[in-house]
């Protein structure tokens, strides 16, 4: 399979909610307030330390799928450490193996005016992210780096705007007598979230990277994945659990709130996905013989949705997706998630909303907030378990109305 993955969106007459509800196609239903202090700056000192929010897919939506019950939400609060005990032998855990590039480039104009470049994927026709030196970029300040303008980053790397794309982007040339690889390991920076409020420091070269990374080409860390370590993974595979890696690259519109009055108005950036043969195929074959799939990162779950046949059989292949998921959509692959805490009004937790349900997905957030949980990037995870019963191929808890598989082709 290649190609691109399609956008799914409900049809217009689509009714979500009834009464007191509220209206899932509307942001402001994703919308909810942080306490200050709460977003996780730094990453604690042990990955696999971070506190485990656990909760039932559809433990509070009245469409829950079959086996989830509906008892209430009865949370459990778990290190991650602990998720081996949620995992059973059989079951899949897919991993996005997606690795964060130092792509953030401060320099100045030839006046020696400050701006700033961010790289995002290669230019076409260039090839490998190592050896590219044409790219698609941001720019800042964007009315004053027009084509033809330089940023000088360092005596051995300049950045000569190209030209202009639509939406205010650029293609940028790097100019340097190093190996490009080389040239950003020495003067790019990691492009730590904006919310962070602070420059990249030492550490968080290794530490905004999961320990399985191998595929360079990302913005933003799967933030999910951060909390693994080696003796975690290893653990899960000595439990009989198949460890699976697919690739997702982020794009920068993971920091994007959703502007937009309705989701009908956001158009998410198209994000390039690769699923291997063997990955396929161990999927399909755990699925085969009624173990569970979970994805690591909302990353993962839209690289699966998106590689699948509309009966769910995940194929192996590559491609761009687009892929929006919201309550009302139809998962095929994805049985079991486990997910860092999003940002309000954010597209991840609109799929968040759209797995678990809509309103076990904002108790659940309310209850991380009044327990002390910490969100974002550096911050707790939470593992939403799978339906008991059917489980795989279950509609989105609470979702009502439209209920069809992505379209193709945008």
């Amino acid at each position: 399979m290649s190609g691109s993955a399609g956008v799914w969106r409900p049809h217009a007459g689509a009714s979500f909610g009834a009464g007191d509800e509220p209206d899932l196609l509307r942001t402001a239903a994703y919308d909810y307030e942080l306490p200050e202090g709460r977003i996780a700056r730094y990453p604690l000192d042990l990955r696999d330390e971070s506190r485990l929010l656990v909760v039932s897919r559809g433990a509070l939506d009245r469409e829950a799928p079959p086996g989830s019950g509906t008892g209430g939400l009865s949370p459990r609060h778990l290190r991650f450490r602990n998720l081996p005990s949620l995992v059973r032998e059989g079951d899949a855990l897919v991993l996005n193996e997606s690795k964060v590039l130092p792509l953030r480039l401060l320099g100045k104009k030839p006046t020696g005016a400050p701006c700033e470049v961010l790289l995002l994927r290669p230019a076409p026709g260039e090839g490998e992210v190592r050896t590219a030196r044409r790219w698609e970029a941001l720019v800042r300040p964007g009315s004053k780096l027009k084509p033809g303008r330089r940023v000088v980053v360092a005596p051995d790397l300049e950045v000569v705007i190209e030209d202009g794309l639509p939406g205010g982007g650029r293609i940028v040339r790097l100019e340097t007598s190093l190996p490009v690889e080389e040239a950003l390991g020495r003067r790019g920076r990691v492009p730590l979230p904006p919310y962070l409020g602070r420059q990249e420091e030492p550490g968080d070269r290794e530490r905004y990277q999961t320990v399985y990374s191998r595929d360079p080409g990302s913005v933003a860390a799967p933030t999910a994945g951060l909390h693994f370590t080696d003796e975690l993974l290893g653990e899960l595979e000595a439990k009989g659990v198949e460890v699976v890696r697919v690739s997702l690259h982020v794009g920068p519109g993971t920091f994007r709130p959703v502007e937009a009055d309705t989701v009908a108005g956001h158009e998410l950036h198209a994000e390039r996905w690769r699923v291997p043969e063997a990955a396929a195929a161990t999927v399909r074959s755990v699925r085969e013989r009624g173990g569970r799939v979970w994805a690591v990162g909302t990353t993962v779950v839209r690289t699966l949705e998106s590689a699948a046949d509309p009966e769910g059989r995940l194929r192996a292949g590559e491609g761009e997706t687009r892929l929006f998921i919201v309550p009302g959509y139809r998962f095929r692959v994805v049985d079991g998630l486990v997910t860092n805490f999003h940002l309000p009004r954010s597209t991840l937790l609109m799929l968040v909303a759209a797995f678990a349900g809509h309103r076990t997905t904002m108790e659940a957030y309310a209850t991380a907030i009044r327990e002390g949980y910490r969100f974002y990037s550096y911050g707790d995870a939470m593992a939403i378990l799978p339906a008991d019963s059917e489980g795989a191929g279950a509609e989105g808890a609470g979702a009502e109305g439209a209920r069809r598989s992505p379209e193709g082709g945008r």
